[in-house]
């Protein structure tokens, strides 16, 4: 086995590189799944016209564990963030920072998202204009039978007004003392033993994922995601216990084939269990329920076990910076911003062209990705578009 890079010294000041490559990669794959949701039979805003389960199986290669990674992978930069400024300035410098194009990206940039989604849905024939005057006016009366669209929304930026939510949370938290707490926690014990720092969050998350997923099923609605809420916020201050932590990351750096191995392992049984229902729903080899509670578990099994696979290549492979990787790192909030929409629009208009799924969603990628950068640029260069596109 080769051995793990070198220790992180605690430097107040020190980035950790391969984190960042993994913040980077991981929006990348939000992208490409994104394009897999024009596709796959799971609902989503528009579809093109080759839509299939053939590409479902990857699309849950991924599923259980690209979000939770991220709100990890946060919690670890607010810790470097809160190291340098007290709790109230913590949460005031973020305010700002994801406030501002949150509220901008609801009133304006995510708009077509909606727009196209009622277009292709219920037949919606009195354009744009009349539909943004109401999206602003919270008309709620797009409905498909009992599933009505709520306007305004956030769609994919809930993931920016729930981190929003944990930062003020988590300076709650340090204001009352508690930061030290999850300071312990992050050098305690089961990070030094390969099997507890496994198994430890991996029980957590299949308890969270077998007693609250089908009460509270994800949603994205502040008030009532409760289950998405666990999860997310868990990992958000994990990754703010374990940021300083540089013998951990080493030793996930040595276990990353065993964890790959695990979560492989799990995804396999968690595609069974989706296969079965897919194509055998009247015919199940056993009940329901135990097929149910065997997906709920391998999901968190490959949950937490994909995450300490993609740290440890990460980690052994990714150490570095690069001018692309800082110039991608303050990058990546734009593309995220404004990728759905882009993915939306461009794919709602190639449908009509009936192109092979290859060349259709080829052209997806490229587009997208090409007015990523565009808004990218526009961000570094007009003065005012950079705080609305979080570009500071």
């Amino acid at each position: 086995m080769t051995s793990p890079a070198p220790s992180v010294p605690p430097a107040h000041d020190q980035r950790l590189p391969f984190l960042d490559w993994v913040r980077v990669s991981a929006f990348g794959l939000l992208i490409l799944y994104h394009v897999g949701m024009f596709y796959v039979t799971w609902d989503w805003h528009v579809k093109s016209q080759h839509v299939g389960p053939a590409l479902e199986p990857l699309m849950l290669l991924s599923n259980p564990w690209r979000l939770s990674l991220l709100f990890l992978i946060s919690g670890v930069a607010t810790r470097f963030m809160a190291d340098r400024m007290g709790p109230g300035e913590l949460a005031r410098s973020r305010l700002p920072r994801l406030g501002i194009p949150l509220l901008f990206v609801m009133a304006v940039l995510v708009v077509p998202q909606p727009y196209y989604e009622v277009v292709e849905k219920i037949q919606y024939a009195d354009g744009f204009l009349a539909f943004y005057g109401r999206y602003l006016s919270f008309y709620q009366g797009f409905c498909r039978g009992d599933d009505c669209l709520t306007l305004p929304t956030w769609n994919h930026m809930w993931f920016v007004a729930y981190l929003l939510l944990y930062t003020g949370l988590l300076s709650l938290i340090l204001v009352a003392g508690g930061g030290r707490a999850l300071i312990r926690l992050g050098q305690g014990v089961w990070t030094r033993r390969p099997w507890m720092l496994l198994l430890g969050p991996m029980v957590i998350l299949v308890g969270l994922r077998l007693a609250l997923y089908d009460r509270f099923p994800v949603t994205h609605n502040l008030v009532w995601d409760w289950y998405n809420h666990a999860v997310s916020f868990v990992m958000f201050l994990l990754g703010y216990a374990i940021a300083r932590n540089g013998d951990l990351f080493d030793r996930l750096a040595g276990m990353r084939w065993p964890t790959l191995a695990v979560a492989l392992l799990a995804w396999g049984v968690y595609v069974y269990c989706w296969s079965l229902w897919t194509f055998h729903e009247n015919n199940l080899p056993f009940s329901g329920d135990i097929l149910g509670r065997i997906a709920r578990t391998t999901y968190g099994v490959q949950q937490w076990a994909m995450i300490l696979a993609v740290l440890g290549f990460a980690r052994r492979h990714l150490n570095r910076s690069t001018p692309l990787l800082r110039y991608l790192s303050v990058g990546v909030f734009p593309f995220y911003i404004i990728h759905q929409t882009l993915i939306v629009v461009i794919g709602h208009h190639l449908t009509p062209l009936n192109l092979p799924v290859l060349v259709e969603s080829l052209l997806i990628v490229a587009l997208t990705l090409a007015g990523c950068f565009a808004t990218y640029e526009l961000a570094r260069r007009v003065r005012l578009l950079g705080p609305l596109l979080g570009v500071r």
